[in-house]
């Protein structure tokens, strides 16, 4: 493991320390502001939907700064932002906190896995990958339930500056990241990369994925009649078997190809998720979260794996890009599309549904190469 990679890593687990701290506390921090239910729905939005965004930007700005200042940057919008909310509590301060904070975000899961791509061995690929997966996991199973208790510890502002030292501290070791990415000429535009299938049919599958992870993340602790515990024992389970998964996968699929996982992964995320269907049941909905959260780790693994191996270097960046746009889209869609399909039908159905859904995605893999 070289001095660059860990440094990759160790920024990156203070990136995504310090998002995932404030994750629920930002919605909180403006309900106690005396914002609605909808106010706060918005400070989450708005992050996701400036990630989106931004998202699309980020080869290109790649391609023209180089890696070390557009990774550096991304850190300093993560957390220089998160300051000023520990000086005003204003709904367009919020707000304006959330979309400049989404924008870092962006920076941060893009760059992030393409430098692990270009500083891994491509033998060693889907490990690293998966060890990746393991720094920038940890923290959602940590650092969002801890944001939650610390404020009713020390008060808000305390978090909002552990939140800006967290991602903050990555700029100390920038310096060490590589510089320039490839070439113009050997890079692949996002635009490109729509159009090879090699790409869009992982990253199809992998939304799908996605979609039912938002389903979860959002409605299983207001599907269950059992109250929160076992909404927060199940959403635990899940994140801790995902960070697994995506770990194994890594190591499995170097040594036989990322492509023989990526059916089996969806496979048993969905057994998982139409487990849900018997909600009334306390150890189907461990059993079921369990499943959901090893196949779903799986298939982040492999797809992403998967996709990078289609592409010369110079396309690290957009790869990145594109399955994160798979990834944060799915998870958008799936949270909407899911509260309308439920209340027609009730939520065993639509989780059934879902996981429906999620094999019929299985349809758009085609036959997929590994170069």
């Amino acid at each position: 493991m070289t001095r660059s990679l860990l440094l990759v890593f160790a920024a990156s687990f203070g990136a995504t320390v310090s998002f995932y701290l404030l994750l629920s506390v930002v919605p909180l921090y403006a309900t106690s502001a005396g914002a609605s239910g909808i106010g706060a729905g918005m400070t989450t939005a708005v992050l996701m939907l400036s990630t989106v965004a931004a998202e699309f930007a980020i080869p290109s700005l790649v391609n023209r700064f180089g890696y070390r200042v557009i990774f550096g940057a991304g850190l300093f919008l993560l957390g220089v932002p998160a300051l000023f909310l520990a000086e005003s509590a204003s709904m367009a301060t919020i707000l304006a906190v959330c979309v400049v904070r989404g924008l870092g975000f962006a920076v941060f899961v893009v760059v992030g896995s393409a430098l692990v791509a270009q500083l891994v061995p491509p033998e060693r690929r889907g490990e690293g990958l998966g060890v990746f997966g393991v720094v920038v996991g940890i923290p959602g199973v940590i650092a969002l339930p801890l944001g939650v208790w610390l404020i009713g510890q020390v008060g808000y502002p305390p978090v909002f500056i552990a939140g800006a030292v967290a991602a903050l501290a990555g700029l100390v070791g920038v310096a060490g990241l590589p510089g320039r990415a490839p070439k113009p000429e050997q890079s692949l535009s996002i635009l490109g990369g729509l159009r090879q299938g090699a790409l869009v049919r992982p990253a199809i599958v992998f939304s799908a994925s996605a979609m039912a992870s938002g389903v979860v993340l959002t409605f299983l602790p207001l599907a269950l009649p059992n109250g929160s515990n076992l909404a927060a024992l199940g959403l635990l389970a899940q994140a801790v078997a995902a960070t697994i998964g995506r770990w194994w996968a890594g190591k499995h699929g170097d040594r036989h190809g990322p492509a023989r996982l990526l059916i089996p992964g969806v496979v048993v995320a969905a057994v998982g998720l139409g487990m849900l269907v018997m909600i009334a049941n306390p150890i189907a909905v461990l059993a079921g979260m369990l499943l959901f959260g090893a196949g779903f780790g799986v298939t982040q693994n492999a797809s992403l794996t998967l996709m990078f191996n289609q592409v010369s270097p110079g396309g690290y960046g957009t790869v990145s890009a594109l399955w994160n746009l798979a990834y944060d889209a799915g998870l958008g869609l799936g949270a909407a599309g899911f509260s309308v399909l439920a209340t027609q039908t009730g939520y065993p159905a639509a989780f059934a549904c879902t996981a429906v859904l999620m094999l019929v995605a299985l349809a758009a893999r085609g036959r997929v190469t590994k170069q």
